[in-house]
């Protein structure tokens, strides 16, 4: 694999959009292979005798490791080519998807997803890091905005692949399916994508000096940046709502409006992931403008989660599919325009030598909340009802609001 100056294009792997578009597919697969797990989760339970909290522990034995790795993943990321992490992470996580068909007990489940959760973690660092060299600020968002509509579309395909699948030939067929074309991929990435100079250096420095610093300086160095901490704070109240709507809708559904396992995980998926590709869309140009003044797409994020708090509620006591869609339709749009700047929002504020790790940090802070919400939402609707316990994760957007607000208001002047 070659490194190549991104500003120096000699073919279109070199070309900044041409590797948007390699990354898409490979974030389609990432989360494909993780959501497939919540739309067979009926037929789990009806299999092994599972109750709401041994599912919501199988969503969060991925989220917990996944976590815990971030800031590793991130570390080695700042000083190894990201291209060879995307690869290696690619193919080992869709021989675990393909390995999942094979679990024969609670025990075993558990045992897969983790191990999913351990070649993921290095996806995220090593691809925002590499598209933020590839785009500059001006724009970055739209970058990221478009990758982050494999997030959305890949749940989609994921979820009702799975679902079909799952109800005509059985729960473990997709996971055959999806680690299968996941690892052929890897193969063809593998020829594909150019590792990119980061920002500040020179192309003859690339990937030759050893990373400066330890992982606990330069975790140091990030959360000494207030603007950063609120942003990982944000984050951490965002992806636990997320967390509870990817896990549960699915089941939320199937039990609510009796469907098949098949319409619920499309009516589980489809509303929701649809109107985040607009909102993705829409918000990553929208923050890119707003981006011309300082933590300009730190109050595009904030105002989206404000607005995306009463659509959960009314997801969480909707009484039909129509009016669920709607809700979720809302969820979806105001949830795509905040996650389109991300990574955007946080490299705007951490030097460009530490956006591996800086991602890593954010992953850890998001899904260490993240992985709490599947068993607490299990929990919840095992006492009180899946509606309720749904409902009830507006507020927890509200705070992500407000935390994305005050990182606006103490932000520093961008990092190039």
């Amino acid at each position: 694999m070659s490194t190549v100056n991104p500003y120096r294009p000699r073919d279109i792997r070199h070309n900044p959009w041409f590797v948007v578009g390699l990354l898409w597919f490979c974030g389609f697969f990432n989360y494909a292979d993780r959501q497939a797990v919540y739309s067979v989760f009926p037929a789990l339970q009806l299999e092994f005798g599972l109750s709401k909290s041994h599912l919501g522990a199988i969503g969060m034995s991925f989220m917990v490791v996944y976590a815990l790795m971030a800031p590793l993943a991130g570390y080695v990321v700042d000083g190894r080519p990201r291209n060879g992490m995307i690869v290696l992470g690619l193919g080992f996580w869709s021989i675990v998807c393909a390995g999942t068909a094979m679990a024969r007990n609670f025990t075993q489940l558990l045992i897969f997803r983790a191990a999913e959760g351990l070649g993921e973690s290095f996806y995220f660092p090593a691809s925002m890091s590499m598209l933020s060299d590839y785009h500059t600020k001006g724009t970055r968002s739209r970058a990221m905005g478009l990758h982050q509509t494999s997030v959305y579309l890949g749940t989609i395909g994921g979820g009702a692949l799975a679902g079909w699948l799952g109800e005509k030939y059985g729960w473990r067929t997709p996971f055959w399916g999806l680690g299968i074309i996941g690892m052929g991929y890897a193969v063809l990435l593998w020829f594909l994508l150019i590792e990119p100079a980061r920002s500040g250096t020179t192309e003859a420095e690339i990937l030759i000096a050893p990373v400066q610093g330890s992982l606990g300086s330069r975790i140091i160095t990030i959360v000494s940046i207030p603007s950063a901490v609120f942003l990982l704070a944000a984050f951490g109240c965002a992806n636990f709502v997320a967390m509870s709507l990817l896990t549960w809708l699915p089941m939320f559904v199937y039990e609510k409006f009796a469907l098949s396992l098949t319409n619920a995980a499309i009516t589980g998926t489809v509303f929701l992931q649809a109107g985040s590709v607009v909102g993705a869309l829409s918000g990553g140009w929208l923050a890119d403008l707003a981006a011309r003044r300082t933590g300009g797409r730190m109050r595009v994020q904030a105002l989206a989660l404000l607005l995306a708090a009463p659509c959960v509620f009314q997801a969480g006591i909707a009484s039909t599919v129509l009016g669920l869609g709607i809700a979720l339709v809302g969820i979806g749009l105001t949830k795509g325009v905040y996650d389109s700047n991300i990574f955007a929002s946080l490299f705007d504020v951490v030097p460009a030598e530490v956006r591996g790790t800086a991602a890593g940090l954010m992953n850890t802070v998001g899904w260490s909340l993240g992985s709490l919400a599947p068993l607490f939402v299990g929990i919840a609707g095992d006492l009180y009802g899946l509606s309720t316990a749904i409902g009830s994760t507006a507020a927890v957007y509200l705070l992500g609001s407000c935390f994305a607000l005050i990182a606006s208001l103490v932000v520093r002047p961008a990092w190039k």
